[in-house]
């Protein structure tokens, strides 16, 4: 299959509005509907998802384009007025993530719902916006492999490559649906948090090997490091779980007062 889909949606009053965004935000309403569900089975009410994402979007996306800068440096030193130039690309999912997960802390601390829980409901949609949002790799022609002879490779400048777009795309759609799955048995307090975390950090790790574009540092890619830290962590936070056995935060239902009715 050769690349040839134009990256620009539609232009509105000369402004390009880019598939890669139009994608990108499909995927974030999206799963932000399973989360809304999720929260409101645990009686936190449908319109906590939308606070939680008008918190950590903005500091996701910045985290994100703070860690490709980070790592591409040298460019960005020799060209400044590139470095808020979103529009030119340049996100890494790892910074996101990160700076995500800060605002979260802060966030929680003020709502006073356990963090681990809140994290229990947002990383399987976090997953499905994942595979969604790689799709608009797949437009820019960007963040695939090196050449291959398999029958399901892309042709971009003429060379048959690893579509890793693709590769990472259903692995986070598979996690996403063993997520929601599992939840579905109100496992104990961190095990989904846990098992994401364990298995993005395996996914990523093996498809950033195929990949041309790693940022680095020193001589290892950064994805893989931070995918190591990523299966390390969610396995301390799996044996802590399976140790404590601590049920998921379900919010009680306020008592109805006069439940007893005196007839005069």
């Amino acid at each position: 299959m050769e690349f040839n889909i134009d990256p620009v949606a539609i232009s509105i009053l000369g402004i390009d509005i880019y598939w890669y965004a139009i994608i990108i935000i499909s995927g974030i309403i999206i799963a932000a509907q399973f989360a809304k569900k999720e929260f409101v089975r645990r009686g936190l009410g449908e319109d906590l998802i939308y606070d939680i994402l008008f918190v950590i979007l903005p500091a996701g996306i910045i985290g994100a384009r703070f860690w490709y800068v980070l790592f591409e440096w040298d460019f960005y030193r020799a060209n400044p007025s590139q470095i808020l130039n979103f529009r030119a690309g340049g996100l890494a999912i790892h910074g996101g993530v990160v700076f995500g997960l800060i605002a979260l802390v802060i966030y929680q601390r003020f709502k006073k719902i356990p963090l681990i829980d809140l994290t229990d409901v947002i990383v399987p949609s976090l997953a499905l916006a994942q595979a969604i949002g790689r799709w608009g790799n797949f437009v820019n022609a960007e963040a695939h492999g090196g050449p291959t002879d398999l029958p399901w490779g892309i042709i971009i400048d003429g060379v048959k490559v690893h579509p890793t777009f693709l590769y990472e795309s259903l692995g986070d759609f598979l996690i996403f649906l063993f997520l929601i799955n599992f939840r579905k048995k109100n496992p104990d307090k961190g095990k989904i948090t846990s098992i994401y975390f364990i298995s993005y950090g395996i996914l990523r790790f093996l498809v950033e090997g195929l990949r041309t574009d790693s940022l680095y540092i020193g001589g290892f890619r950064t994805a893989q490091l931070m995918s190591l830290f990523y299966i390390l962590g969610g396995i301390f936070l799996f044996i802590w779980a399976n140790k404590e056995k601590k049920p998921p935060y379900f919010k009680k239902k306020k008592e109805k007062k006069d439940r007893i009715i005196n007839f005069k």
